[in-house]
């Protein structure tokens, strides 16, 4: 990971999701938007008891973040 990627651990998310936290889930989102603002990138990824991220998308723009964030909160609040 380079000084402009952000991690988002999906599994982390879904917890996340199940309790509610939406203040948690807003912080992820707004540490994402600025990680894009910046330059950088955020990464999505399954990251295992033993440490190993195993990614599977990225998202470079705010237009997918905000599509992303959409998804997080469509059952929630």
């Amino acid at each position: 990971m380079n000084e402009r990627e952000f991690m988002i651990d999906v599994a982390k998310v879904e917890e996340l999701q199940k309790i509610n936290d939406t203040a948690i889930l807003d912080k992820i989102c707004t540490m994402a938007k600025s990680t894009i603002i910046q330059g950088g990138v955020v990464i999505l990824a399954r990251i295992s008891k033993t440490g190993v991220a195993e990614r599977f998308d990225e998202i470079s723009t705010e237009a997918d973040l905000v599509v992303y964030k959409q998804s997080v909160f469509k059952y929630l609040k």
